[in-house]
């Protein structure tokens, strides 16, 4: 790898590293962290709309959207109309909550490995600096 002072290319560089390490993890899974990712959050947001969902994920709706369908095609999810015709709903299946519920200790121990890696205190380092880039400018 070349050396850069590029905030960017080193904050890319480090997050493609985290995802092949959590990527690893899930190999058994037949999903990758971004499914993951999407799974867990429609999980804590039960049966949140594409809008809400891309907005707690951080996500734009078209990248959101392409995803949702990737999992719905895999029965990991379900799409049902909201109380507007609108409004769509995205929904967990059996399968999905099955899915989490096999991962799980996979993700758990995968992140168990990077916070050992890091120790606490640069662990709570790195979501204070992480959470400070993420916000508005």
């Amino acid at each position: 790898m070349l050396p850069t002072q590029c905030l960017c290319t080193n904050l890319r560089r480090a997050a493609r590293g985290v995802s092949r390490h959590y990527d690893g993890a899930l190999d058994g899974f037949g999903i990758n962290v971004a499914q993951y990712s999407l799974l867990s959050n429609l999980k804590r947001l039960d049966q949140p709309s594409i809008s809400s969902l891309a907005e707690a994920m951080g996500l734009d709706r078209s990248t959101l959207g392409r995803n949702v369908r990737v999992l719905e095609g895999a029965g990991l999810l379900k799409m049902t109309e909201g109380a507007d015709q609108r409004n769509r709903l995205v929904c967990l299946t059996k399968a999905g909550e099955d899915c989490l519920e096999a991962a799980l200790p996979a993700w758990e121990a995968a992140q168990q490995r990077l916070m050992d890696r890091l120790g606490e205190t640069k662990r709570t380092q790195l979501l204070q600096l992480l959470d400070e880039l993420a916000g508005p400018d």
